[in-house]
């Protein structure tokens, strides 16, 4: 009752009051974030959504393009603005996900949406993080986020899929609030993002 119909309706509405709310700060970080990288502020990825369809997901772009002498994208943390760390850092580069949970593609809690190019890598266990739309913040993010092995990470996705109530997100959102102003695990250890999976 609560997945199928109240929780749709409570993401489109504090989807759009968010928006509203955020609307100063969005377009401040839209024009800082659009002079550090040379004109693009935003980030447009596939990623898997509910049952594996994909969706594009919308982020605020933290990385520049900048490239070696060979025409090579430099290494996450070279192309790392300033800006770009503080957006990620304050978790302001989520924001434009409020768009993608108002179409529908994500809800405001859930596993977070990864990578498609991992889709046929996962096993029955992991892939059942797919049976739920994908969420801006999730049980994974408030207990370890990008910190936390790629086990750990799909455990405690499949927990949130077997245990999604009201309680549950009310729970995930207060602690999400709580981790944004801690900045807790918003990068893996020695680096500016998670490494990639590899499958079992």
């Amino acid at each position: 009752m609560y997945q199928q119909r109240v929780k749709p309706v409570l993401d489109f509405i504090f989807a759009f009051l968010g928006l509203l709310l955020f609307l100063p700060i969005f377009s401040m970080v839209y024009v800082l974030l659009k002079i550090a990288n040379n004109g693009n502020a935003f980030f447009f990825q596939d990623r898997p959504g509910k049952n594996g369809k994909t969706f594009k997901i919308i982020k605020f772009k933290t990385m520049n393009d900048a490239k070696d002498s060979e025409g090579k994208l430099l290494s996450d943390e070279k192309r790392l603005t300033k800006i770009g760390a503080f957006v990620r850092k304050t978790s302001l580069d989520e924001i434009p996900q409020l768009l993608n949970v108002l179409k529908g593609d994500m809800s405001l809690i859930g596993p977070r949406p990864l990578l498609t190019q991992y889709l046929h890598l996962y096993n029955d266990f992991q892939n059942r993080r797919h049976e739920v739309k994908p969420g801006i913040t999730g049980w994974a993010q408030v207990n370890g986020r990008n910190a936390i092995s790629w086990d750990k990470k799909f455990e405690l996705d499949v927990w949130y899929v077997d245990h999604c109530s009201f309680l549950v997100d009310v729970k995930i959102l207060f602690r999400t609030l709580l981790k944004v102003v801690k900045k807790e695990g918003i990068n893996a250890a020695n680096a500016a993002t998670i490494e990639p999976f590899n499958g079992e």
